[in-house]
């Protein structure tokens, strides 16, 4: 049986914690950060945990991660 593709996509938006969950980046940060509070901009930076439907999904897009 040949081997499975990485998603190249999904392998460069995702990381894997060391207990095996994959976090994500937030959303709307390209621009507009001249309205935020200091606290918003702050807040974006961090990494999120991934829901579970999504880890399901990205176990699939993503074979040989973990």
């Amino acid at each position: 049986m040949p081997k499975m593709k990485t998603h190249r996509g999904a392998a460069r938006r995702f990381k894997i914690t060391g207990t095996g969950k994959y976090t994500r980046r937030k959303g709307n940060i390209s621009h507009n950060k001249t309205r935020m509070s200091k606290a918003a901009r702050g807040q974006i930076d961090e990494m999120l945990v991934v829901s579970k439907p999504g880890q399901r999904l990205l176990k699939r897009l993503m074979p040989y991660a973990r």
